[in-house]
């Protein structure tokens, strides 16, 4: 019988629920409870900018996570995101605004649709690791986006596509709020279901692909299954977060895919913290967010040395790179890493050692 006047020292589970949580511990719990309840009524006194600016940082985080899933947790590096995000955009244009289809079946049949060209562009992960299957990804860049810009029967070409916010039961996400919750909804899930991933077998293969995929292989796992598969879950995440953003925006255009947009996705990932999906928020909401502070920080400068806002107009892309070198030399594992250091140094403090 346990005794009462016993402090309990460390974790201790008495079945396998309570070992196979994500969060084993009840204040962390609640703690994670209490940040969904934060953001859930954040929209209710915030302005219209900066809720438009947190749904951003949270479609951003739904790409994010899904090439997290591939680039993080697989080893698989793609440069194609941008383009797949555009599969995403236009197949959801496509069904709602030519065919009449709901948002709400648009939406998985958009990331279905582009779990398919993410599986095929997949293909030769077997035969291609590191700078070639790189490349091989940037060639699907290029070939979607020629699609994309030739095909004016369906895609519209350079001109684009407009299209509507979605609707359910008569009621229209039209205003910055309500689509902040369809956004928060849908980053939820994600998330849930990302973190449930890799405590799966099917997570577990990815990251022993990642880690060492020739001694992966020797212990039976099948590498052109899991790279592939790969190329799947993370492009159907891609394919949703390209279709929120779409509607979100109201408007689909070839040059909103560009390789530019690859490379700030891939910046997120590297800035947040490869193989970690908070990370992967972390770093969405670090750089949407990054514009935004240089921007504020060139006009109030612009107040007192007004010559010098014309030279610092065209620092963002310069500041841009800085960020992910100075990320990169001082900490590889990103904010997540940061964050945790954080956590580590008050659970320790005052025996820092």
């Amino acid at each position: 019988m346990r005794n009462p006047f016993v402090m309990d020292c460390g974790e201790f589970h008495v079945n396998y629920k309570q070992d196979m949580a994500i969060w084993k511990i009840s204040r962390v719990r609640m703690r994670v409870f209490v940040l969904l309840a934060i953001f859930a009524v954040f929209p209710m006194f915030a302005s219209d900018y900066v809720i438009g600016l947190a749904t951003l940082c949270g479609i951003a985080a739904i790409g994010a996570i899904g090439l997290n899933i591939l680039t993080g947790f697989t080893g698989q590096i793609s440069i194609g995101v941008g383009a797949f995000l555009g599969v995403g955009g236009y197949t959801s244009a496509i069904l709602t605004a030519k065919l009449g289809l709901s948002f709400w079946i648009a939406m998985p049949t958009a990331g279905i649709i582009t779990a398919i060209v993410g599986g095929l562009f997949g293909l030769p992960s077997l035969r291609l690791k590191g700078l070639y299957l790189a490349i091989a990804t940037l060639a699907a860049q290029v070939i979607i986006l020629f699609v994309i810009s030739r095909w004016d029967s369906l895609t519209g070409g350079t001109a684009g596509m407009v299209l509507s916010r979605p609707e359910l039961g008569g009621f229209v996400f039209y205003s910055e709020r309500s689509y902040y919750y369809l956004m928060f909804a849908v980053l939820v899930i994600t998330t849930i279901f990302t973190l449930n991933l890799f405590r799966s077998r099917v997570g577990r293969a990815f990251i022993a692909v990642r880690d060492r995929d020739v001694a992966a292989e020797v212990m039976g796992i099948d590498l052109f299954k899991y790279k592939v598969l790969a190329f799947i879950v993370s492009s159907f995440f891609v394919g949703i977060a390209g279709a929120l953003l779409g509607h979100y925006t109201m408007v689909v255009s070839p040059e909103l895919y560009s390789i530019t947009v690859s490379i700030e996705y891939l910046a997120i990932i590297l800035v947040g913290g490869l193989g970690s999906v908070f990370g992967s928020i972390y770093g969405a909401v670090f750089i949407t967010l990054l514009p935004v502070v240089l921007r504020s920080g060139v006009e109030l400068l612009s107040g007192f040395f007004p010559d010098l806002s014309t030279v610092l107009i065209g620092m963002k892309e310069v500041v841009f790179g800085l960020v992910i070198i100075l990320f990169l030399i001082y900490e590889p594992q990103g904010l997540a890493k940061i964050w945790k250091n954080i956590k580590d140094y008050f659970k320790l403090w005052p025996f820092s050692y």
